[in-house]
């Protein structure tokens, strides 16, 4: 029999749908895996939920009662102890312009039903996977520190918290000053080759890494990707 490469009991998701089917199906395919796996059905439970059990994932729908998705992956972003944790849209919007509202509200990925479940669930998988390497070393440009260890930034005394993807591809960048990242480049590094995100979902991180450090040494290389400008 072939060993697991990864104990995911370790690991605790929140589901949140309306639709009682979806639940019980993903949390069927989810709990063979070895996750353990709580639910919610509207976004003001999924808050509560999440400040109670603070899970390692989230899977969000967004069209809901009470509380629509995009609302309470807002509020959940304001919670400090769930900073790390990762946030993945599953919706049936497609959308281009629904799924900038995503990233914006702070998600790690996008994914539209419908989705396979084994697919889904190995998703799920690798994000986990990822966010398990982290670099040791902290990155110090001008008067900002990147410390991989706390996943925080200080830029004079001010210390700046980021989520975990806007956080990691400002490590990259700021990690090789003046080296150009192809779009590719980036991509295999922050998502990996087995998560599919939109062509948009760099340059939402960039531009919100932009506003929320208030720097502008991350420079558009037009047709090719971004560097870190010193």
């Amino acid at each position: 029999m072939k060993k697991k490469e990864t104990d995911f009991s370790q690991y605790k998701i929140l589901l949140v749908d309306d639709e009682e089917d979806i639940i019980e199906f993903l949390s069927y395919n989810l709990k063979k895996e070895g996750f353990r796996v709580f639910t919610a059905f509207d976004g003001e439970e999924a808050v509560k939920k999440a400040k109670k059990e603070l899970p390692h994932l989230i899977l969000m729908d967004i069209m809901m009662p009470k509380m629509d998705g995009m609302t309470a992956v807002e509020e959940i972003r304001k919670i400090g102890a769930l900073d790390n944790t990762l946030i993945v849209f599953l919706t049936a919007r497609a959308e281009d312009y629904s799924q900038i509202a995503g990233f914006e509200a702070g998600a790690d990925d996008y994914v539209t039903k419908p989705v396979k479940p084994k697919v889904l669930v190995k998703r799920i998988m690798a994000l986990l996977r990822r966010s398990r390497k982290t670099e040791v070393a902290p990155v110090e440009r001008n008067d900002i520190t990147i410390d991989p260890s706390g996943f925080f930034v200080m830029k004079g005394t001010e210390k700046i918290t980021l989520p975990k993807k806007e956080f990691k591809l400002l490590h990259l960048l700021a990690s090789k000053p003046n080296k150009v990242f192809r779009r590719d480049e980036i991509f295999h590094e922050i998502w990996g080759d087995d998560v599919i995100v939109g062509n948009r979902t760099i340059d939402v991180h960039i531009r919100k890494i932009r506003e929320k450090l208030g720097i502008e040494n991350i420079k558009t290389i037009k047709g090719v990707g971004y560097k870190y400008e010193e």
